[in-house]
């Protein structure tokens, strides 16, 4: 049995993304990233994309993370808060907490995609 399917299917996930972006766009620092969004349509990405990852028989068809999210400058302590969000929701949607580390886990190596770290990097010196 998939992810998708442990949780719940479509059903699940439809009220796992409402509740979700109801706790990030009550997130000071991070409702700012969507002003101006389409959030009806967001939230249809946002569906498609996880019962993709999480092995539903939906399809992705966004643009590539890296390159949806480029212009944004996602920040890395902003993408772990959105994880947080994500926990904290399929946690209030009684979702046992191996699947929830499951699911951290399909999402822990998408952050160098969605929020790379842009510490400048200082200069090679020899010497």
């Amino acid at each position: 049995m998939s992810i998708y399917e442990e949780i719940g299917g479509a059903p699940a996930l439809a009220a796992a993304v409402d509740e979700f972006y109801q706790r990030v766009l009550g997130d000071p620092e991070l409702s700012g990233y969507f002003e101006g969004v389409e959030l009806a349509r967001l939230k249809g990405h946002q569906r498609a994309f996880l019962a993709a990852a999480l092995g539903g028989s939906e399809l992705y068809a966004g643009r590539p993370l890296g390159e949806a999210h480029r212009p944004l400058g996602v920040q890395p302590a902003h993408f772990d808060r959105v994880v947080t969000h994500l926990a904290d929701t399929l946690t209030s949607l009684s979702v046992p907490q191996p699947t929830i580390d499951l699911i951290a886990g399909k999402l822990a190596p998408l952050k160098a995609e969605i929020a790379p770290d842009r510490t400048p990097t200082q200069p090679q010196t020899t010497g």
